[in-house]
């Protein structure tokens, strides 16, 4: 496949940056390169991070987050067939600019309105001053307006296709492109009810909601995988909660160096998420492809309802009773592994990927890319 992608995301999973735009950014590119693709990514450069890298065979360029007008060059000289933004920033404004010849895609993973910013901001994962740099980085006039110059317009869930379409002039119609998920053909339980929780350890995800149940639920085992960038609240968690017995803090997980990722989801009936807001988090569709029923707080593309317990309410307690009582996790549980297996398995979502980019690079705009999509 002679064909050359440039990534351009806020973040990549590497080099002490460990979020899911940068999972989702990096599965993408590694995929994509062992198919044959020359896969280059942008992104803004961390500590540690030489200013070119490979990583699982995409070629890694960086800048300083603090002088993004540093991807121009960086981005003029890749010169790819199709720049595909994961999730809009100000790099994919540079790219519209330097290389208009070229075709361009963004995949909203997590779009995000006044209201989520502000969110974030009462409850910063860092500090007040992160949460408005990433803002003016990331939802400036400029960005919008590249959005409304697209070639093509994607969702990581069907339930953020209105929001986009409200938030932005779209050029294009926003479609469902699901993230690459690897799907095991089976996956065997622990005996014992085991209860996961796969996010970071920040204020605005309310571990708290979690790391509580584990007091309440003493026959019942907890794993919190995760860590907090604040480290005084991570410390003041694992004071409060480190010492109960059914409770297992293990700390940040690398789920690209070691199985201990995968094996805490194989072992657990049930993953629980107590964030307030939340776009598709990859943790959902991770979790579903082992078989957890999902807990949670939030409902995107009714998941949670529909292969688990949706609290609402922050009915925590009750959800786990329900989903406890009966083996009912297991019934739902086995409902969103189907679910994940047939929509956001690997080979098959790096297909579509393949052939949206492949349409684009042949160029043709949209309405062309919408049909091979929707096969």
């Amino acid at each position: 496949c002679e064909m050359k992608i440039c990534l351009i995301s806020v973040e990549i999973f590497a080099w002490g940056k460990y979020g899911g735009f940068g999972r989702a950014t990096r599965t993408i590119g590694r995929e994509l390169a062992r198919r044959g693709v020359e896969v280059h990514a942008v992104v803004p450069r961390r500590d540690g991070q030489a200013a070119v890298e490979d990583l699982d065979g995409i070629i890694v360029h960086g800048f300083s987050p603090w002088k993004p007008w540093e991807a121009k060059e960086l981005l003029r000289s890749i010169d790819a067939d199709v720049y595909h933004s994961c999730e809009p920033s100000m790099a994919t404004y540079y790219a519209q600019q330097v290389c208009p010849h070229r075709k361009h895609m963004v995949t909203f993973r997590d779009p995000r309105d006044t209201r989520d910013w502000w969110m974030e901001l009462v409850r910063p994962s860092l500090s007040h001053l992160q949460v408005i740099h990433n803002y003016l980085y990331e939802n400036n006039p400029l960005v919008r307006g590249s959005i409304a110059k697209m070639d093509a317009i994607y969702t990581i869930g069907k339930c953020l296709v209105p929001k986009v379409e409200r938030m932005y002039r779209c050029g294009a119609d926003p479609e469902f492109l699901p993230t690459p998920v690897a799907v095991p053909t089976d996956y065997r339980k622990n005996e014992k009810p085991t209860v996961a929780y796969m996010a970071r350890l920040d204020r605005r995800k309310r571990p708290e909601l979690f790391l509580s149940l584990a007091e309440k639920f003493p026959d019942v085992d907890f794993i919190a995988a995760g860590k907090s960038r604040d480290k005084k609240y991570d410390q003041y968690l694992r004071d409060k909660y480190g010492k109960l017995p059914n409770l297992e803090m293990t700390g940040f997980i690398d789920q690209f160096a070691s199985n201990r990722h995968s094996e805490i989801l194989e072992q657990s009936w049930i993953m629980v998420n107590t964030a307030t807001r939340e776009a598709l988090p990859n943790s959902f569709i991770e979790a579903m492809s082992f078989g957890c029923a999902i807990l949670s707080a939030v409902n995107p593309d009714d998941i949670a309802s529909e292969f688990g317990y949706h609290a609402g309410d922050d009915d925590f307690v009750a959800g786990l009773e329900s989903l406890l009582a009966d083996d009912r996790w297991k019934t739902q549980g086995r409902k969103g592994y189907e679910y994940t297996r047939d929509t956001f398995e690997t080979s098959r979502s790096i297909a579509r990927h393949l052939a949206i980019s492949e349409r684009l690079a042949g160029g043709q705009r949209a309405p062309g890319v919408a049909q091979v999509a929707s096969t």
